[in-house]
């Protein structure tokens, strides 16, 4: 179905209509919250988690998509077991 649609917005629009148009929806999905995966990983070792401050814990769940509710010592468990390989553990 999605195909369908391009496929006819390619043939439909003229060059200059579909650059807008694409500029608007990329705008739209960009403000309306789309994710994007931050380029690096977290290189945070075990110490580091435990030591964390909570706006900071909160904060690298978010850039990453990820939302946790809980105590600090929860999330702080969250965000080992989701950026730690198991040998760092």
């Amino acid at each position: 179905m999605a195909l369908k649609w391009w496929l006819n917005l390619l043939l439909t629009q003229p060059e200059g209509n579909f650059k807008t148009t694409q500029k608007k929806v990329v705008k739209e999905e960009h403000e309306n919250g789309g994710f994007q995966m931050p380029l690096h990983y977290p290189r945070y070792t075990k110490e580091d988690y435990e030591k964390m401050e909570e706006w900071k814990v909160d904060l690298l769940l978010k850039q990453y998509g990820l939302s946790f509710k809980g105590s600090l010592e929860e999330k702080r468990a969250y965000a080992k077991g989701t950026f730690l390989w198991p040998d760092q553990l």
